[in-house]
């Protein structure tokens, strides 16, 4: 097979190419995307407003708990409990108990808030401690809450309302609104602060890394403005398909689809960019020299979005609807980022001419800076004993990767939650001081009406129920309907705990016993095991789907099979150091082990992003390797590559660095392992670790390629790839 063969590098570029870089249709590309951006832009304000987040879209679907509570809307409207305590050390007076009854009397009137129009008037209820030490110190209020439509994103604002009702406390006395409605409220509130700041911030620390990498004062603005276009004709696309198609959309894959179209679009920014910067030193005519760039660098921007969106869209085999849903929301993203970048951006640049370089102006027959830059010292640096800096630098990723024994993943309790301690998490603590732990968030059981004294007896038996819980509640009309009972048992433990989730257990195995009930648990801790549950079975299968399909990818690209091979160990390799470093970091900043999501979120966002930085390297390397050899051509592939991968990595760990500066710990969690998982594979794993790999094997790498067979200038050695000079890289 002949080198044409091998590579596109020495063809011409095809129609695409031409098309997006042509001197007339380049001002078509513009004036398609402006149509665009004035077709679907006005409805990515709107996607806001098709976001499902209530618990059903969240929870597994053929959960035993998502079955539940299809089955409770025939009994009361589906509701979820706030929890109003008032509470005085000294004991509540009069006047203290004059107020809750007057907090109650407005809950319940005409202008109450609008979020809980559809509870029953006499749902709230009102406990008071009577016995103990304690006596008259607290009172709660339980305020069942229908969030309604859009009811997520109103919750804050309702909280508030009935903050407003609850009056001023007086002198002594302390009010908190704290249970499942306000834990979600002050979530809710953490993302609606920093959501409208979310872009500026990403932007700002992306524009001030391009500054940096391209030294022009003008550059920076193409890739960040067709990076927004992308961001606003990607919304657009995915409102209309939660509109219309069905599509789910919950406040977390809206809010990740920012941070991954602005790091990812930069980072296909940053590399096209950077071969075009190539070109122009090879050809007078701006139009040709993208029209070149975007033909060598295309393969690898599509391969490496291909490789994003299809690890997004293996998240369709999850349980969790949560993690289901944000697949397809997120591939979309990522391939309307390729177009922008392949189309809109090229276009612009083109359109700009070489003066958007200034002060640096790329001139024909100029020598290439990276050529003798600071990758290419290290590369010859590497290439003096590359076994022995890749055992090296594998034993210290393994080093990292022993910190995993910290990382102790479970479902995080509501008090673990937050980086803060917000009103509700204090609330709870206070609440439990003079309450049950599980007051206000119960089990519900629903199950064939003609046996409901079986499982109403099974249920009293059940070691860590309440047997004096166990009962209909007086908010819920009537017991029995269309056939059905709904009963309520309360833990004797707090919802969010082990003992609580081993009582979930107990009684479906109770109640599951009883003959012909065909009884579903659900509500409180039932969630949770429902959960924990659903996130084991998504990471036991989307991990390992996740890397054969990295694999094949791979394999096709490079056509080979020991190159994808150790790339993908390579992967493993960045995800366990990552993880490890992360999970002592976490340690030390005192938060308690991690969401069972987080991992999973970790892994598929490091290995879809990260296998960019493999695809970004090895094309260039494969590419140099066809007229240098192989091992001449890691060093002129990493010199050239190295800057870029470099910056890139900078602004991809600086997007989602903004996630870790968030209140909410599993996604501070996310984005401090992501960053940090970036930088490694840029700085270290990719630049160094691969490249030594390389520089080690030799041709082998391709195998079983006829590249792995091929002739190569002086032999292939490392003696002739240390001692080649190429006075320029074309």
């Amino acid at each position: 097979m002949s080198g044409n063969a091998l590579t596109n590098a020495d063809s011409e570029p095809g129609g695409f190419a031409r098309i997006v870089s042509g001197r007339r249709s380049k001002w078509v590309v513009f004036g398609v995307w402006v149509l665009l951006i004035f077709a679907l832009g006005g409805f990515a304000s709107k996607l806001q407003g098709v976001e499902k987040n209530d618990s059903s879209s969240w929870l597994p679907k053929s959960a035993e708990s998502t079955q539940e509570l299809k089955l409770e809307t025939a009994f009361h409207p589906s509701w979820v409990p706030a929890i109003l305590l008032f509470e005085r050390d000294s004991g509540l007076t009069d006047a203290d108990h004059a107020q809750i009854d007057k907090t109650v009397a407005a809950l319940r009137d005409d202008a109450k808030p609008a979020a809980i129009n559809m509870v029953v008037h006499n749902a709230i209820l009102t406990q008071d401690v009577k016995d103990g030490p304690n006596a008259g110190k607290a009172v709660q209020v339980i305020v069942p809450m229908d969030m309604g439509n859009d009811g997520w994103n109103k919750l804050p604002d309702t909280i508030k309302q009935i903050k407003a009702a609850m009056g001023p406390a007086s002198a002594g006395e302390k009010a908190y609104v704290t249970g499942p409605m306000g834990e979600a409220a002050d979530e809710a509130n953490s993302f609606k602060n920093i959501n409208g700041s979310l872009t500026g911030f990403t932007l700002l620390a992306v524009i001030l890394i391009l500054l940096v990498a391209y030294r022009s004062p003008i550059l920076w603005f193409i890739p960040i403005l067709s990076a927004g276009a992308a961001l606003f004709v990607g919304e657009g696309i995915i409102y209309l398909l939660a509109k219309h198609a069905g599509l789910t959309v919950n406040g977390q894959s809206a809010f990740i689809l920012i941070v991954l179209l602005i790091g990812a679009g930069t980072d296909y920014a940053l590399l096209l960019i950077a071969r075009y910067r190539e070109e122009l030193r090879r050809y007078e005519d701006r139009h040709e020299a993208m029209a070149h760039a975007l033909h060598r660098a295309g393969p690898a921007l599509v391969a490496s979005s291909s490789t994003v969106a299809v690890s997004m869209l293996i998240l369709l085999v999850a349980q969790m609807n949560s993690t289901k849903g944000m697949g397809p929301v997120l591939a979309i993203g990522v391939l309307v980022d390729l177009f922008a970048m392949m189309t809109l951006m090229p276009a612009l640049v083109v359109i700009c001419g070489r003066w958007i370089f200034w002060p640096s102006k790329p001139t024909v027959g100029s020598e290439e800076p990276t050529q003798r830059g600071v990758w290419s010292r290290i590369g010859k640096r590497i290439a003096v004993r590359p076994r022995a800096v890749w055992i090296v630098t594998a034993l210290l990723l393994l080093a990292g990767a022993a910190g995993m024994t910290q990382l102790h993943a479970h479902q995080m309790s509501s008090a673990d939650s937050f980086v803060n301690k917000p009103d509700s998490v204090i609330g709870a603590q206070v609440q439990a001081q003079y309450f049950p732990p599980s007051s206000g968030q119960s089990l519900d059981i629903i199950g064939n009406a003609d046996k409901v004294d079986a499982v109403t007896a099974a249920l009293k038996t059940v070691p860590g129920i309440d047997p004096a819980s166990v009962g209909t509640p007086s908010a819920v009309p009537h017991q029995i309907v269309a056939g059905r009972f709904y009963l309520e048992a309360m833990p004797k433990d707090p919802a969010d705990s082990s003992a609580a989730k081993h009582t979930v257990s107990l009684v479906r195995a109770a109640v599951h016993a009883v003959p012909g009930a065909d009884a579903k648990v659900g509500a409180g801790s039932a969630m949770l095991v429902d959960i924990d549950s659903a996130s084991r079975h998504d990471s036991e299968w989307i991990i390992p789907i996740t890397l054969i399909a990295v694999f094949i990818i791979l394999g096709l690209l490079l056509r080979a099979f020991i190159a994808p091979l150790l790339l993908i160990l390579t992967v493993i390799l960045s995800l366990g150091a990552s993880l490890g470093i992360s999970a002592l970091a976490f340690k030390a900043f005192g938060w308690n082990g991690v969401d069972t999501s987080m991992p999973l979120y970790a892994f598929v966002f490091l290995v879809a992003l990260g296998i960019d930085y493999n695809i970004f390297l090895m094309t260039r390397i494969r590419e140099e390797s066809v007229r240098r050899g192989t091992r001449r051509g890691a060093l002129v592939g990493l010199s050239a590559t190295g800057g870029v991968i470099t910056w890139a990595g900078l602004v991809l760990a600086a997007t989602f660095g903004v996630l870790a500066g968030l209140p909410i710990v599993t996604f501070a969690e996310i984005g401090f392992a992501v960053a940090l998982g970036v930088l490694l594979d840029t700085m270290i794993v990719r630049s160094v670790l691969v490249t030594a790999l390389t520089l080690d094997i030799g041709k082998r790498m391709w195998w079983p390629s006829k590249l792995a067979t091929a002739d190569e200038p002086g032999g292939g050695t490392l003696d002739a790839a240390r001692s080649a000079d190429d006075s320029v890289l074309v």
